[in-house]
């Protein structure tokens, strides 16, 4: 590799293809069943961590008693995950050329690991205990750590629960921000609008997360691990986005509301999954892996269906149409949601969305418009060489999920999509904007290492205090040619306030003009944004969720006091 510092010069050295692969053999289920919480949970979750019992040595539950009451969190439901390996995962059916072989997923009610893990449906008003087991190999091949800590991106959450990069933990190790290793975590979700302490109860309801997943974030290895499997899905609804198609919103629900999630991998001469962890360029995928297969077929019905989509990454970026077999026709969709936030409004007849690593985008498909046996294919339009950033959009691009309408619905299709979707929260007049503090974060690379502000960086050191309720703007800037890098932060979701080149300002695209969570600061871009601070303290992270650029060290973390 011939590296340039901080230029587009880097020549990342050409990596052989993965196998072939055979298209269309394994289907995906015909809807997503959300795991069914537990009675009890033994032993018994407790307020302090349970270090006797085998829980790793985590600060104690924030406002715990005060908000698992009527009228707020409620009595918490109970959960368990337990993050496994899978000894025989067949990536593309009896492909010969993809062998079984060991992934780590996470497991629910049912024996076996999966990846994606099992979906979690939650509700606002209505807290969750999950406990998330570590039962992964500590004398396992290949690339990945056996020691894992789980971040729930991105929701509104306890720093203690929040999947802090150096909280990891195994039955043998824990990170230096825990007091003793443990073979599980207790971790509490809420489950409450941001700013219950501004408004009280439970929040404010313009807020409302919806489409989250939880994945692996242990620090060094949150690509890696991620990339072997450790990810799922978590959707919370409400009274307006309520998961029942006769009520609220009325949006597409039940089987019709499916969870997918893209994720680029390469295999090795043999198949087999392959990743290069001491590289800080990466590895870019050059197969897509959906819901956990190459090449799926999806069977759908024709009615609305509402498709939650998901770049798991590590590092590809994705622009998908939605084409008819021969490549000729592109049909449009409905956008209702980015980074699990609904908008204000739907983006109707939308014909391409791009999603960075880290977002989601939900869209509705009316597949009614189609006549019963039609095939339907999703297909990648935007070509990318490197883990650097995307190249441009190429006709026809690459199929990686295919439709068939192969049934009428069993029942009328009640659902629709209305006009007015999520109402966002005005922002401060200009007069205000202009009198909040501005911290600015410079994402760069120095002599090959990632960085953010000339630091790399160190779990026991916060590069921001902010007070417990502050507003503030911050600045993410991009000084380089050579790379995209997409920003995210913990916790809290912010609004785009600009976005400019070289000083030249940029029109904010209609769908990031609500709030969001990833932030793609592209080429010699500066982006600012306003975020809020609220409800809790701790330690927080902020990163570049290309996940290789991360696990390099281009990582801060932020205290709210």
């Amino acid at each position: 590799m011939v590296l340039t510092s901080g230029k587009a010069s880097a020549q990342p050295t050409p990596l052989p293809p993965s196998p072939p692969t055979t298209p269309w053999v394994e289907d995906l289920p015909n809807q997503i069943t959300p795991l069914a919480p537990l009675a009890t949970l033994t032993p018994a979750p407790t307020l302090n961590a349970n270090i006797a019992g085998g829980e790793c040595g985590r600060a104690p539950h924030q406002r715990y008693a005060e908000l698992t009451v009527p009228g707020k969190a409620g009595t918490p439901l109970l959960f368990q995950l337990t993050a496994k390996e899978n000894p025989a995962w067949l990536f593309n059916g009896n492909n010969p050329y993809y062998p079984p072989q060991p992934i780590w997923g996470y497991e629910g009610n049912t024996p076996g690991a999966t990846t994606p893990g099992p979906t979690i449906h939650a509700r606002y008003g209505q807290s969750v205990i999950c406990r998330i087991r570590n039962q992964l190999p500590q004398n396992h091949t290949g690339f990945g750590s056996p020691e894992i800590s789980t971040h729930l991106h991105n929701m509104h959450t306890p720093s203690e629960s929040d999947g802090y990069a150096s909280d990891f933990y195994s039955a043998v190790q824990g990170g230096v921000t825990l007091t003793a290793p443990g073979t599980f975590n207790d971790h509490f979700y809420p489950n409450l609008y941001a700013g219950f302490d501004e408004f009280g109860g439970l929040g404010d309801s313009r807020e409302a997360l919806g489409s989250l997943f939880y994945h692996d974030h242990t620090e060094g290895v949150t690509a890696p691990n991620v990339l072997k499997g450790m990810f799922g899905r978590y959707m919370v609804f409400d009274a307006l986005d309520t998961g029942d198609e006769t009520t609220g919103l009325r949006l597409p629900s039940g089987a019709y509301d499916y969870p997918l999630s893209f994720s680029d991998k390469r295999f090795d001469s043999g198949g087999r999954l392959t990743f290069d962890e001491l590289n800080p360029e990466g590895v870019l995928g050059d197969k897509v892996v959906v819901n956990g297969k190459i090449e799926p077929v999806l069977r759908v019905a024709r009615r609305k269906y509402r498709l939650r989509l998901l770049n798991v990454g590590p590092s590809r970026f994705y622009e998908f149409v939605l084409q008819n077999t021969g490549g000729t026709i592109v049909y449009p969709y409905t956008q209702i949601a980015n980074d699990g936030n609904l908008l204000p409004a739907p983006i109707v007849n939308q014909l391409r969305v791009r999603i960075a690593p880290a977002e989601r985008a939900d869209i509705v498909v009316d597949f009614s418009r189609f006549p019963l046996n039609t095939t339907l294919y999703l297909v990648n339009q935007l070509t990318q060489v490197d883990t650097r950033r995307p190249g441009v959009v190429q006709s026809p691009g690459t199929r990686v999920l295919k439709f068939i309408i192969d049934r009428q619905p069993p029942t009328p299709d009640l659902s629709v999509v209305p006009s007015v979707l999520r109402p966002l929260r005005d922002l401060p007049s200009a007069s205000a904007l202009a009198a909040l503090p501005v911290r600015t974060w410079v994402f760069q690379r120095n002599s090959g290492m990632w960085n953010v502000n000339g630091l790399f960086f160190d779990s026991l050191t916060a590069r921001a205090r902010i007070t417990k309720g502050a507003t503030e703007i911050w600045e993410f800037i991009n000084p380089d040619n050579g790379w995209q890098h997409p920003i995210h932060v913990h916790f809290e979701e912010a609004r785009v306030l600009s976005k400019s080149v070289n000083g030249v300002s940029l029109p904010i695209p209609v769908n990031e003009r609500g709030r969001k969570d990833v932030f793609v600061v592209g080429e010699l871009m500066t982006v600012r944004v306003l975020v809020r601070f609220r409800d809790f303290s701790g330690k927080y992270l902020m990163h570049c969720h290309n996940l290789t650029h991360e696990d390099h060290a281009m990582m801060v973390r932020f205290d709210i006091v």
